[in-house]
């Protein structure tokens, strides 16, 4: 008899299993949610791990510093984290590693720290045969409490950025050869190798929704980032909050120089790491923060139906054939 592995059941079904071992609803949102007195507790980890996330080649020690920190930040400010207060570091490293490739990691790490807030508050060391970055970030809950099941049918779908960079800029890095009828421009080049080794976050977004929020009585927005992609993020939001999303793919915000093809979608929709906010909110609440914030961009909206997404256009809903990033 077959005994079923990781790869069988795949990674978001080993998260649903080991979900049962933990109180309801904990494995809703990348962070857990701690109570307390005075003010509530974020907490997320998200570990880097060589050959899977990262090699030599395609990314230096300080930037993997940065994005290590980075990636858990990210995932604070889509639950509505105010303030991040530090963070914890666990490093699995092979003894041959050379120091100054460990010194270059926390010069990085103390880069995004001081562009974003926190510190380091301690960590572990342990060898192993292959690199292992594993943060843990720590954040105080705002008064908007953002979460993936807080969609609602008849809001509006919005994104913070431009998805698909960091995608290229991981090919770029990796030497991948496209095909002779794409001529990149140098300047999308540049940035998308920005995207992919020096992510950035929105620190003020929070500060926004509330400056633009029309109705003070609502405390919950539906919302995730898009680390696994922007479709895996339109689905995880669909799933946990019950609805259908309809995109509109002439809405969807693209670098000026981006190709077209089935294969540039691919990129754009399930390339993964762009950390941009995928989330919905009331049209009034909508329109008020993409006229203060413009680089928000309304690319759909949520309606009753079975958990799914689809395209207004139906000639479009073949991009949804392609898979997400798995871990195993």
């Amino acid at each position: 008899m077959h005994k079923k592995t990781l790869e069988d059941i795949g990674e978001k079904e080993l998260i649903n299993r080991l979900g049962k071992f933990m109180p309801k609803n904990q494995i809703s949102d990348d962070c857990a949610l701690i109570k307390t007195k005075n003010e509530n507790l974020l907490v997320n980890t998200d570990c880097l791990v060589e050959n899977v996330h990262f090699n030599d080649i395609n990314i230096c020690p300080m930037d993997l510093g940065w994005k290590a920190v980075v990636s858990n930040i990210s995932d604070l400010l889509s639950s509505g984290s105010k303030k991040t207060i530090g963070i914890t570091i666990s490093l699995v490293l092979p003894p041959r590693t050379e120091w100054i490739w460990v010194e270059e990691l926390y010069k990085g790490i103390n880069k995004a720290l001081k562009e974003y807030g926190g510190m380091i508050l301690g960590g572990d060391c342990s060898k192993g045969d292959d690199k292992v970055i594993s943060i843990t970030a720590f954040g105080i809950q705002g008064e908007l409490e953002l979460r993936r099941n807080a969609c609602k049918p008849g809001e509006i779908i919005l994104t913070t950025g431009i998805h698909g960079l960091s995608k290229l800029g991981f090919l770029m890095q990796n030497k991948i050869n496209f095909d002779n009828q794409f001529s990149l421009n140098e300047r999308l080049i540049i940035k998308s190798i920005e995207h992919f080794c020096r992510p950035r976050v929105y620190p003020n977004f929070l500060n926004n929704l509330l400056k633009t929020r029309s109705n003070k009585k609502i405390k919950r927005i539906g919302c995730t980032d898009s680390s696994d992609g922007l479709f895996q993020a339109l689905q995880d939001l669909a799933m946990a909050s019950s609805c259908k999303a309809i995109i509109d793919y002439e809405k969807i915000p693209k670098d000026k120089d981006w190709p077209n093809g089935d294969k540039w979608d691919e990129y754009y929709f399930f390339g993964g790491e762009d950390y941009e906010l995928v989330f919905s909110l009331p049209k009034k609440w909508a329109k008020n923060l993409s006229k203060l914030d413009k680089n928000i961009n309304e690319i759909g909206f949520f309606t009753d139906g079975k958990p799914s997404i689809e395209f207004n256009d139906n000639k479009k809903n073949k991009i949804l054939n392609n898979t997400t990033f798995k871990h195993f």
